[in-house]
C-alpha cells in the first residue's frame, strides 16, 4: 500500500469526503469511536466536516440523541445517547495493569495501600453516584467526594491549594457511576444519565463483550489504520502487552511504503476512495484525523510537527485533498471572524477559493461574519 492509499483510506473511513447533506445528527460513523469535544466547537465542527447538518455548537449541545462523557484518555467525547451503557463497557480497562496505566500517578498510592486500581475506580464511582443526585458543578462534586474518600484516593493540589480526589479517576469514574456531562457548561456540570441500567458502579469486567463497532482497538484500526499495536497503546494510554493480547483476530497485515501496519479485514474502503474527493477541510486541533500516532505518515516533514502539535494551544490544520498543507488559528472581534493561515506551500487559486469558502462556513458555525483571511 502506498502512503497516499493509507491517507485516502482514513479520509474515506472518517467520512471527511462526505458532501454536506441533510442527515441525522447520529449517522456519522466516528460516533462509534466518540467525537472528542476539546476546544471551541470541537465536536460540532468535527461532525460538520463529516456531512452532519449541525450548524453550531449550541445545536449539537441541545441534541437529545447525543450525550457527552469523559472516556478515552479521560477526555470529553460525544456518543449516541442510547449507546452509553455499551460505551462504558467498551472503554473499560482490560486488566489491573491497564487500569493502573490509565490513571497514571493516581495508581501508586492505591497500590501502596493494598487497593487494586480497578477496585479504586469502583469506589470512586460508587461515591460519585451517591453524591450526584441532581446536576452539580464539578467543583461541588469534588468537594463532596473528597469528604467521602479515604486518603489513598486524595492528593494535595498546589494550584488549587486544596486536597481533593485525583483528576483522572474522577473523570473516568463519572461514566462508571452513570453520570454524563452537561454539554456547553464551563466549569463542567455533571448529572445522572436518564434510565441508566441498574449495575454496580465501576468499570466493566469484559470490554470485549461490548458491540465490536464500539471497541476502541478495532476503531483505531478502522479509522486510523493501517496501524501497529504501539500506535493503539499510545492512543489509549494502555500497556502494549494488553493491546497485543486483545489484538483483533481479523486484523490483516499490510505494508505502507515498507512499514508494517494492520487493518481490519473489511477494509474495502480503500477501493471506494476518489483520491481527489476530500476537497478542503479546516480541521479542528483535536479532530480525529490529527489524533493518529504515526504523525510522520500524515506530515512527512517532521520540522512541521511542533507547529501542528505543540504542547499547549494546538492550531487547526488545513486538509486539501489527501495532504495537510498548513495550520489555521481563529481571531474573533466584534461579531467578526478572521482566519489566520500559515500555509506551507503556494496553492492554486482553486484551493485558495475553497479555503475561503470553508472559512465562511466556520465563521457561520460560530455565529460570526467572516472579516477576512490573514496569511502569515
Amino acid at each position: 500500500m502506498e502512503r497516499t492509499e493509507a491517507l485516502a483510506y482514513r479520509i474515506r473511513a472518517q467520512q471527511l469526503d462526505r458532501a454536506m447533506a441533510s442527515r441525522s445528527f447520529t449517522d456519522a460513523e466516528i460516533l462509534d469511536f466518540g467525537v472528542q469535544d476539546t476546544g471551541r466547537d470541537g465536536a460540532s465542527w468535527a461532525l460538520a466536516n463529516r456531512g452532519v447538518p449541525v450548524t453550531s455548537a449550541g445545536e449539537l449541545e441541545s441534541c437529545p440523541d447525543l450525550a457527552l462523557a469523559w472516556t478515552l484518555r479521560s477526555a470529553p467525547h460525544f456518543y449516541r445517547r442510547d449507546e452509553l451503557p455499551d460505551v462504558l463497557v467498551a472503554t473499560s480497562p482490560f486488566s489491573e495493569q491497564d487500569a493502573a496505566r490509565r490513571v497514571i500517578n493516581a495508581g501508586k498510592p492505591l497500590q501502596e495501600a493494598g487497593i487494586r486500581t480497578l477496585d479504586g475506580l469502583a469506589e470512586v464511582a460508587t461515591q460519585m453516584r451517591e453524591v450526584v443526585t441532581k446536576p452539580m458543578v464539578k467543583g461541588d462534586v469534588s468537594t463532596a467526594l473528597t469528604a467521602k474518600l479515604a486518603a489513598p484516593y486524595l492528593r494535595y493540589c498546589g494550584s488549587c491549594r486544596a486536597t481533593h480526589s485525583w483528576e483522572i479517576p474522577f473523570r473516568l469514574g463519572a461514566l462508571y457511576a452513570g453520570l454524563e456531562l452537561e454539554p456547553g457548561t464551563s466549569p463542567p456540570v455533571l448529572r445522572r444519565i436518564p434510565d441508566w441500567p441498574k449495575r454496580a458502579p465501576g468499570p466493566a469486567d469484559d470490554p470485549e463483550s461490548a458491540p465490536q463497532r464500539l471497541q476502541p482497538i478495532r476503531n483505531y484500526l478502522r479509522f486510523l489504520g493501517p496501524a501497529t499495536p504501539n500506535h493503539v497503546a499510545a492512543f489509549l494510554d494502555a500497556p502494549i502487552a494488553e493491546i497485543k493480547a486483545h489484538w483483533p483476530e481479523d486484523a490483516v497485515q499490510v505494508s505502507v511504503d515498507g512499514r508494517k501496519g494492520w487493518l481490519l479485514s473489511d477494509h474495502d474502503k480503500i477501493d471506494q476512495v476518489d483520491r481527489g474527493a476530500a476537497g478542503v477541510r479546516l480541521l479542528g486541533g483535536f479532530d480525529l484525523f490529527l489524533q493518529c500516532k504515526d504523525r510522520d505518515l500524515i506530515v512527512p516533514d517532521k520540522s512541521r510537527h511542533k507547529q501542528l502539535w505543540p504542547v499547549l494551544g494546538r492550531p487547526g490544520a488545513v486538509l486539501s485533498g489527501l495532504e495537510l498543507i498548513g495550520t489555521w488559528r481563529p481571531k474573533a472581534a466584534g461579531g467578526t471572524f478572521t482566519l489566520r493561515l500559515d500555509l506551507w506551500e503556494t496553492n492554486t487559486k482553486a484551493v485558495r477559493e475553497r479555503i475561503e469558502a470553508e472559512a465562511e462556513r466556520l465563521a457561520a458555525h460560530r455565529g460570526l461574519t467572516l472579516a477576512g483571511i490573514e496569511q502569515d
